[in-house]
Order: structure tokens, then C-alpha cells, then sequence
């Protein structure tokens, strides 16, 4: 079929929807009448015919300083005009050394040591095969088995799909990995519907580790996977001391702890990573999306000193670890995550969202009551409602009201089966909390 395209890269909307397949994204039902944003400044993008639209969402969990910071975008385009690349494979550059000094003075502990890649399903997949190459060059070969847990997400990669724990991630893919388990998810509703913050039940779900060591062996496990808020499946945070049971757990058998932060990394849950706000500190942190505010893709592990350390023996002109990508430690991402850094700590934006967190609960509970609402959860600046789904048709109301939002009441936010999800970027101010919470309460109007 020979169709022409116009290549005019100024162009704000395009002129043919079919050839981009996107990802996560209900294809056909998009193409016939699109969400399409153009335009994107601090709090809000702005459609091809400039139409406002408040960022609930903060693009994909990820614009964290909000959009098209002066800084960033000048950072950006200093360093696309001094060096576009170079590798970090046996060479390397200022910035990649820069910025990984920075990203580790945030993180708790001896976590010491950052290796790049370029998003968190890039994380997810590094942490987990750092882990087993840890358990192999301390000579405990055996300890293979990786550990998930329901409802988790960790990355489109086989490593991360086979520990993550939402059904339709996984169901097209076959066996994936081998030698895997799941945790429980964290979630009762009886026992936690309309909580603010950290439930109070629920730590004792972590205590499903010891029957999977008891099942398995603590010879063959060499870590398990867990997000400090399960963000994707719809905003769940951890219960109160779940996560310490969890160190706890595996300091007991001498299993890896590895914290997948992509989502609560940079002041999401008012601190630089969730390790600081609940006093654990993984062995393993995975990162991406607010370390650059989204303005560049950019992610990584970052690494405790006892772990980095037993991969340095041998000849020291030999690779410890087989393992990076060509884009890791990018020129571009590094400027903008120096650039990000900076403001966070400038204008104190983690310890603003800690400020702002109780703000935010008092305002999204006033939802609490509406008809259909089955619950509401808020921990930091993250906040989900659960509306009752259609009869037979899962999904859909979750569905309907992500196009209502967009359409009708000029607000993005994310829809996770029937519930919808909010994460504004860390600069929202009162009264935006307000039009946030005001638009997310017509929109659950319309579509109950």
C-alpha cells in the first residue's frame, strides 16, 4: 500500500494513527477518537487545538518536577550540542560518574554503587540478574529461585513479567522464567477499605516467605522483588512493618531484598527513595522515571557496597559482570538527572510533597460516600479509588471514565482495570488539589 506521510517534524498532529502500535494501550478504541496531547508545561499538557489538560498522572508516574522545567530542557540542550554520545562499555564520560555520585547520596545505607540502564523494566530484569551472578561468584550457585508477589509489576521483561504478579502481563507469554514463586499481595479490602497512608493491617502477610523457604529451601532462593507501593495494579501501599518483616526474613536466610522504587523513587512518598520513609534498607534499589522527571528515558540499580564488592576479585583487567546496554549512562539522560537533582533539592520538592501528603488525603476522602465507590487509598501523592466494575464487562467503567477525564473534564490520570489512579507531579498546589479532586468526582459521577 503506498501511502504518503509528511515528514514535517513541527507538525503537531499526525496524519496517520495506524502505523504506531502502542504498548499497554487499547489500540483501536484510541484511533477512533484519540487522546492526543502536543504541548506539556509544569502542571499541565495541552491538546494539538490547545486545550488544558491537569496532569493527575504525572505523565507515567514520572514527571516528578512537573513538565518542560527551564533547567532541564537547557541542560538537555548543552549537552545534545557538546556530546551526543559515548560509550560506557570499557570508556566513559563526567556525567555517567556525576550523576551516579548523586543518586547514590540519596539512597540509605552503603547502597553505594549505581549501574545504568534506560528504564525500569531494564531495572527490574538488571537487579534480578545481579542477584543470581551475586549468589554464583560467592559460591552459592544454588540459590536461583527469584520471589514475586501478587499484583506486583516489575517490567516487561521475562525477568520482571515471571516475578510480577498481574495476570494479563503474564498470560500470552508462556512459562517464562523457571523457578519462581509469589508472595501474597498485601490487599484486604474489609480490612483496609478508605485508609490513609500505611494500613494498619497486613504486615503479617509477610510472613508467607518463611512457607516458600519452608517449601523450597533457603539454599535455592537468591531474592525476593517487592514494591514499597504497589503502583500499577492500582496504588497499594505497603502495611505498617511489612516491609522490616521482610528484611527481617531474608537477613534470616540470607536472601537478597530488593526494592523495586520506579514508581516511589524520588519523593513520590515524600522522600528520595521509600527505603528512608519505612527505615529498611534492601540490598537493592531499582530506579528510573522521576530520575530524570521523564524528560529522558534513564534508569538503574542501585547496589549495596558488600555486593559490588565480591564481584572485584580476579585479574583486574577482566569484566566483573557481563551485562549493560548500549544507551546506559547516556550523555542526555545524565545532563537532565543533574539537572532534575538539582531541583529537587532547590526547591525541597520531597520534603514539599511530605508537607502536602495530608492535604491531599483530607481532599481525595471527600469522595468518600459516592455511589459505586468501593474504596479510596492514598500514601504520599498517590491516591487510587476503586469503582464497582460493570456487570460482565470488567474494565470498561475504568475505561469510560479515562476518556470522560480527558475529554469532558481536561485531566489525565491513569485507569488500571476499574480503578483510577492519581500521581500529580510533586509541584501541584492546593488549589490544584482541589480542581483534581473535583474533576475525579464528576468524572466517577458520569460513569456510575
Amino acid at each position: 500500500m503506498s501511502v504518503a506521510y509528511d515528514y514535517d517534524v513541527t507538525a503537531t498532529t499526525p496524519n496517520d494513527l495506524e502505523a504506531f502500535w502502542m504498548g499497554f494501550t487499547a489500540n483501536r478504541a484510541f484511533k477512533r477518537r484519540p487522546r492526543m496531547v502536543s504541548k506539556a508545561k509544569d502542571m499541565h499538557y495541552y491538546t494539538p487545538e490547545g486545550r488544558a489538560i491537569l496532569d493527575g498522572s504525572a505523565g507515567l508516574w514520572c514527571s516528578n518536577a512537573g513538565h518542560n522545567r527551564d533547567s532541564i530542557v537547557a541542560a538537555i540542550q548543552k549537552q545534545a550540542a557538546e556530546m551526543d554520545f559515548a560509550p560506557t562499555f570499557q570508556f566513559g564520560h563526567p556525567l555517567a560518574f556525576k550523576a551516579a555520585s548523586r543518586i547514590a547520596e540519596l539512597a540509605p545505607g552503603d547502597l553505594d554503587h549505581v549501574f545504568f540502564c534506560n528504564s525500569g523494566s531494564e531495572a527490574g530484569d538488571t537487579a534480578l540478574k545481579i542477584a543470581l551472578a551475586f549468589h554464583a561468584v560467592t559460591g552459592k550457585g544454588t540459590r536461583t529461585r527469584l520471589i514475586g508477589r501478587e499484583r506486583g509489576y516489575h517490567g516487561v521483561g521475562f525477568g520482571g513479567i515471571t516475578v510480577g504478579g498481574i495476570s494479563p502481563n503474564r498470560r500470552f507469554f508462556g512459562s517464562l522464567l523457571a523457578g519462581a514463586d509469589h508472595l501474597p499481595h498485601t490487599y484486604d479490602r474489609e480490612k483496609q477499605a478508605f485508609s490513609k497512608g500505611e494500613p494498619e493491617w497486613g504486615a503479617e502477610r509477610a510472613d508467607a516467605l518463611e512457607g516458600i523457604v519452608a517449601l523450597h529451601d533457603a539454599q535455592t532462593i537468591a531474592a525476593v522483588i517487592v514494591e514499597p507501593m504497589a503502583g500499577s495494579t492500582g496504588g497499594l501501599p505497603a502495611p505498617k512493618g511489612y516491609l522490616k518483616r521482610l528484611r527481617e526474613i531474608c537477613d534470616k536466610y540470607g536472601i537478597l531484598l530488593i526494592f523495586d522504587e520506579v514508581i516511589t523513587g524520588f519523593g513520590r512518598l515524600g522522600f528520595p527513595f521509600a527505603a528512608e520513609r519505612y527505615g529498611v534498607v534492601p540490598d537493592m534499589i531499582t530506579f528510573a522515571k522521576g530520575v530524570t522527571s521523564g524528560s529522558v528515558p534513564m534508569g538503574g540499580v542501585i547496589v549495596r557496597k558488600h555486593i559490588y564488592d565480591a564481584f572485584m576479585n580476579g585479574p583486574d583487567h577482566v569484566i566483573e559482570l557481563f551485562h549493560g546496554y548500549t544507551y546506559s549512562g547516556h550523555p542526555l539522560a545524565c545532563a537532565a538527572s543533574l539537572a532534575t537533582l538539582d531541583l529537587y533539592r532547590d526547591e525541597a520538592l520531597f520534603e514539599r510533597a511530605r508537607a502536602m501528603e495530608p492535604i491531599f488525603a483530607d481532599a481525595v476522602m471527600t469522595l468518600k460516600g459516592k455511589p459505586g465507590l468501593l474504596d479510596i487509598r492514598t500514601v504520599g501523592l498517590v491516591a487510587a479509588f476503586d469503582m464497582a466494575p460493570k456487570p460482565e464487562t470488567p474494565g470498561k467503567r475504568g475505561y469510560e471514565a479515562m476518556e470522560h477525564a480527558f475529554h469532558d473534564e481536561g485531566l489525565m490520570f491513569r485507569a488500571t482495570g476499574d480503578t483510577i489512579a492519581v500521581s500529580p507531579p510533586l509541584i501541584i498546589n492546593e488549589s490544584q488539589i482541589g480542581e483534581l479532586v473535583e474533576k475525579v468526582g464528576r468524572t466517577i459521577d458520569a460513569v456510575m
